[in-house]
């Protein structure tokens, strides 16, 4: 499946995903969906936490936006992220926002600096 990129053993992660993706995420063995995307944007797979959790996978909603990035809402992102069941598929409409609520999580455990690991978010050209 080429929506799906896994970043380590614990977390993947993904643009929109579609009823069918959903269906081969349940399959391939993963735990749980964190969305990043908002009820408001378009293009959402209709009803999702529904279909998701009728596959037996956990599901959590967690609306970010890159500009609130610095936002005590992130670190609450974090803090869920380390609770959900593994491994996890994180996604967004594009996947920027995924890998980039993921690239810092791992930089953060690995003992880096958020202003530091967010640089090199930055540097990367993901926000």
């Amino acid at each position: 499946m080429n929506i799906v990129r896994k970043i380590n053993d614990e977390l993947a992660i993904a643009g929109q995903i579609t009823l069918v993706q959903l269906k081969q995420i349940a399959d391939e063995g993963y735990k749980s969906v964190l969305n990043l995307r908002s009820p408001d944007e378009t293009g959402l797979l209709a009803n999702e936490q529904e279909k998701t959790e009728f596959l037996g996978l956990y599901y959590l909603n967690l609306p970010f936006k890159p500009q609130d990035i610095k936002d005590e809402s992130t670190l609450q992102i974090f803090q869920r992220i380390g609770e959900l069941p593994k491994p996890t598929v994180i996604h967004c409409d594009n996947s920027i926002r995924s890998v980039t609520i993921v690239l810092l999580y791992i930089a953060l455990k690995q003992g880096i600096s958020f202003d530091k690991a967010l640089q090199k978010v930055i540097n990367l050209g993901l926000i």
